[in-house]
């Protein structure tokens, strides 16, 4: 394929790409979905009309929302369509879009562009799904022997998100107070979390008609509830969650933020990436089981850039590390019931690797403190410091050209005076 749109060969957004988001611009409030190609938006509010296929030729109003549920909620033939439509659109060979008035009508520079939330966030799940993170947290805190539960291989350990603090990226997220306790055996104290924490995730929406009430899905269906892929950091306050998440799991110490990337990658974009699923011993209960692939060669790269502009890669990882995959992530989600919604958000989990310097979070990297880690600026590390700035990135390369879902960014800023 090939684009009437210039853009280099390490570009994150080729026409094999498309991603959706949602955007605006200065002096004008309304928000519009896009689609990036190259370094520009395309603006689907702008070109709705030319969708004229058989699925979306009665609901292009779909594309003129400020979010893209409506759109999700059509399910995947309406998401083949569309993609469709826009490759050919961008083509070298279709003339439609590189005409005026509408070439300058239709597409918007993204460095002029403010990006918002992609769709209205209903509810949020995040998941426990990599097996070497949940084996290295469980040799800090249980040992070797005991390093993994006894449910954790017989089903996709998660538990219910806030959605209201899942933020779009580039939100600073300030440092939360709550209670820690510094010292085994003795008080709990009330102050600032001193243990700040980034994770690396990725997550997907999904999409599709909602699901009823009672309603289950299995995982050899749950493909097609599945829209595309966001990254994601799932900022931790480890103090905080020490103390509080013994019954129930974490609470505060999860709920200050959120970050995602802007640019949803659909599921069709990364199906060239797609490599086998990680093997499963014991072999999990019927409804969890699908025979076909959905893991992703997705790779991922967090940087930590103090206010001196020092970058340093921290963190080198790979989504192909995920034992529980999106499909039975979400099968295993509805199967007491649960209903689902197009928007719903569903993450993974911290993604870490074999190796020490592809672990996904500060906690693993520093080992619980005990290995603080090397600075590009001479500095050390164990966990965030204030100002720091935690950027994930994440692309697929594919053959001569690249898919990337942009940076999930959020500076820490200081605890809020009392």
């Amino acid at each position: 394929m090939k684009s009437f749109i210039n853009y280099s060969d390490d570009s994150e957004f080729p026409i094999e790409n498309l991603p959706y988001g949602v955007f605006s611009i200065a002096g004008n409030e309304a928000k519009h979905i896009g689609v990036a190609i190259g370094e520009q938006i395309l603006d689907l509010f702008v070109i709705s009309h030319l969708f004229t296929g058989p699925l979306l030729g009665n609901k292009q109003d779909v594309l003129r929302q400020e979010s893209l549920n409506d759109f999700m909620a059509l399910g995947r033939p309406s998401w083949i369509e569309a993609r469709g439509t826009i490759q050919n659109l961008l083509g070298v060979n279709c003339r439609t879009l590189q005409e005026e008035p509408l070439r300058s009508k239709a597409f918007v520079e993204q460095k002029s562009a403010i990006m918002h939330m992609p769709a209205k966030i209903g509810d949020y799940t995040d998941f426990y799904s990599s097996i070497y993170h949940a084996t290295n947290v469980g040799i800090m805190f249980r040992g070797k022997e005991n390093a993994l539960l006894p449910n954790w291989k017989y089903l996709p350990v998660g538990y219910h998100g806030r959605a209201s603090s899942v933020v779009i990226s580039g939100t600073p997220i300030r440092r939360p107070r709550g209670q820690t306790l510094p010292v085994e055996g003795e008080a709990p104290v009330y102050g600032p979390s001193r243990l700040m924490d980034f994770e690396l995730e990725v997550a997907f929406f999904v999409g599709g008609p909602p699901t009823n009430l009672g309603d289950t899905i299995t995982a050899s269906k749950a493909y097609d509830h599945i829209f595309g892929m966001v990254l994601m950091n799932d900022w931790s306050a480890r103090d905080i969650q020490k103390w509080e998440y013994v019954p129930l799991g974490p609470f505060g110490a999860k709920n200050m933020g959120t970050t995602i990337s802007p640019w949803v990658v659909t599921m069709e974009a990364l199906e060239p990436f797609k490599v086998p699923n990680m093997p499963q011993d014991p072999a999990p209960f019927p409804y969890l089981q699908h025979p076909e692939s959905c893991n992703f060669d997705i790779k991922l790269e967090v940087d930590i850039k103090p206010t001196n502009g020092v970058v340093t890669t921290v963190c080198r990882s790979n989504y192909k590390f995920m034992y529980w995959t999106p499909q039975q992530q979400l099968a295993h989600h509805t199967v007491t019931g649960c209903n689902i919604n197009p928007g719903d958000l569903m993450a993974s989990g911290t993604i870490s690797g074999q190796s020490a310097d592809s672990y996904g979070s500060m906690l693993e990297l520093s080992w619980k403190g005990s290995k603080p880690i090397s600075m590009q600026d001479g500095s050390t590390r164990k966990f965030l410091q204030d100002n720091d700035e935690v950027i994930i990135k994440g692309y697929c390369i594919g053959d001569g050209y690249k898919i990337g879902f942009g940076q999930a960014t959020g500076k820490l800023l200081p605890a809020k005076s009392e």
